[in-house]
């Protein structure tokens, strides 16, 4: 080797289905694998089905049987993923580098039986490792892998090919997982809610995590997950950005594009608040008047978590007289319906109560490890909200979070007043 030489670097790259929703994407994406491949580095490329195809798949099963066997629903939507990577290694092929694709079950990515939602339970990356050693890129389809106990293909859910990714950059010992999207990096807020909105150069893990998990729908949450257990370097990129007007990755030039998610420790100047999430997709159901006694909130929580109805925020508010409480909890929205009739069925348990619930409401969060070590955040937060006129119906916080539950018409103000009291909007 060249004593001046650059050591390889080993990089995984995942496109989601917008980048690769036709023929013409998909040869932009082999552009971009091809600026890596020339700089000298090792290539393995994550992809998802092209835009709209595994809504169809699913639209097919459904009408085929609505009470589906899951083994077979997997069969079929994983078919997606595998006409993309197939299309990727020909587009590559086309511009003179040596490609193959890889299904889920040819590496093999074992996963859990749960099929539908499998967790992913080991990836052996030696065959892969070879093939990298070899020149060749490996294009593997995201989303799915082999339940080894039945020999079925079994998928990872909804957002999963980012999981996928950030598990073959674990496999590989990769430098990088970079997460390519339609977006150009994670921003303080929706920019296209408050267009002051900042890129982040760079963001902790554990924000990420809270955001992912509060309505940013750049990473899904378990990729954010496997990245902080395994301290994989992360990088959020837009697939839209000129092949050519893009740096090839170098770890002294990671921030020179799209966002790091990264460690607490690599981030120099960390803001107290970094970033504003909002989640719309949010019910707020209220049991009026039931009989305070011990045991009650078991009653009414224990059934909605046998039903796997996920509640998040959780207020009570006790009668003068201490006889009675209501209770005001959220659930997602698509789960009210179910929380309701999970409720009515569990009345006589309960004891008494009247029922009231509401989808018209959207949480708000303020996300930021600096808040760990700063005073005065909440305070902030409730009377920036005080001095627009809107009224804060749940509080829920973490060590890095604080969040509420406003009406969802207060929404877009909510989120570009808070910005802007925590010094977030661009100059």
């Amino acid at each position: 080797m060249d004593g001046n030489a650059r050591p390889m670097a080993t990089v995984v790259m995942k496109f989601g289905g917008t980048s690769v929703a036709n023929i013409e994407r998909i040869q932009n994406v082999a552009c971009h694998v091809k600026r890596e491949v020339d700089a000298g580095n090792k290539v393995a490329v994550v992809v998802s089905a092209m835009a709209g195809v595994t809504n169809q798949l699913v639209a097919w099963v459904k009408d085929a049987n609505p009470l589906y066997d899951a083994r077979e629903y997997d069969a079929v939507v994983a078919t997606g993923e595998q006409v993309t990577a197939g299309l990727l290694a020909i587009a590559l092929q086309a511009m003179g580098l040596k490609a193959r694709s890889w299904t889920g079950w040819q590496i093999p990515i074992e996963t859990s039986a749960a099929h539908g939602s499998a967790r992913i339970l080991d990836i052996p990356g030696a065959a892969i490792k070879k093939h990298l050693d070899d020149g060749e890129v490996a294009v593997v389809t995201g989303f799915q892998g082999i339940e080894p106990k039945e020999n079925r293909v079994a998928t990872l859910g909804r957002g999963g090919s980012d999981t996928s990714a950030v598990a073959m950059a674990v496999a590989l010992q990769a430098d990088v997982c970079d997460i390519y999207t339609d977006v150009d990096g994670v921003y303080t807020t929706d920019p296209r809610i408050v267009p002051k909105a900042r890129r982040l150069a760079k963001v902790s893990y554990e924000e990420m995590l809270e955001m992912a998990s509060l309505g940013s729908k750049v990473l899904q949450t378990r990729s954010v997950e496997l990245a902080m257990v395994y301290k994989v370097r992360t990088r959020v990129l837009s697939s839209f950005v000129a092949p050519d007007a893009m740096k090839p990755f170098r770890i002294e030039n990671i921030e020179d594009i799209g966002t790091t998610v990264c460690d607490e420790e690599e981030i120099v100047e960390q803001q107290v608040v970094s970033g504003i999430a909002y989640a719309k997709d949010e019910a707020k159901v209220t049991l009026v008047k039931v009989d305070d006694k011990p045991g009650v909130a078991a009653r009414i929580f224990g059934p909605l978590s046998e039903a796997n109805i996920n509640v998040d925020m959780i207020v009570q508010n006790i009668t003068p007289d201490g006889r009675q409480t209501d209770m005001t909890f959220t659930v997602q929205a698509a789960e009210l319906n179910r929380a309701l009739d999970v409720l009515k069925k569990a009345k006589a348990d309960i004891g008494h109560f009247d029922i009231r619930s509401s989808a018209d409401v959207v949480k708000i969060s303020v996300i930021g490890v600096g808040m760990r070590s700063h005073a005065g955040v909440a305070a902030k937060m409730f009377k920036t909200l005080s001095d627009k006129g809107i009224n804060i119906h749940a509080i829920s916080t973490s060590e890095i979070k604080i969040s509420v539950l406003i009406d969802a018409a207060y929404a877009e103000l909510a989120v570009r007043s808070l910005h802007s009291a925590y010094g977030l909007d661009s100059e």
